[in-house]
């Protein structure tokens, strides 16, 4: 089969400078890349607080999916990539609030620091619609 692929924007301006998509469709299929807790203004959401950050990148999450064409319940894998692993419940809970319909599987790891050192917390996700 041969896919159109599309790409979402949610306007970051690194888009061009780096050459990255906030998401891709690709058929049925959508891939968001890692996603930081920032504002539009592209300021950090929640310092401190990683359940809030987490709730920041769901929301971003949540309307690319919605741009691509999807909603949460076409999530079927979210990786939680935490600074400190010792977050992850907190991490877990806010993710609870986005993915307990679809039930996606789930990888939680740690990383020493993001480009932002005051991101604790980034998401990605996949997800599939059905044609």
């Amino acid at each position: 089969m041969n896919y159109d692929r599309e790409l979402i924007s949610n306007g970051n301006p690194m888009e061009k400078i780096v050459g990255f998509s906030r998401a891709v469709r690709v058929g049925p299929y959508i891939a968001v890349g890692g996603t930081a807790p920032v504002d539009a203004n592209g300021k950090t959401v929640g310092i401190g607080d990683v359940f809030a950050q987490t709730i920041q990148c769901f929301e971003i999450i949540k309307l690319a999916l919605e741009q691509a064409g999807a909603g949460l319940d076409d999530i079927v894998r979210t990786r939680v990539i935490l600074t400190d692993i010792d977050n992850w419940k907190q991490a877990i809970e806010a993710r609870k609030q986005y993915c307990q319909n679809a039930q996606p599987v789930d990888t939680i790891m740690a990383i020493s620091r993001f480009v932002n050192p005051e991101w604790l917390v980034e998401i990605e996700v996949d997800a599939i619609i059905s044609e």
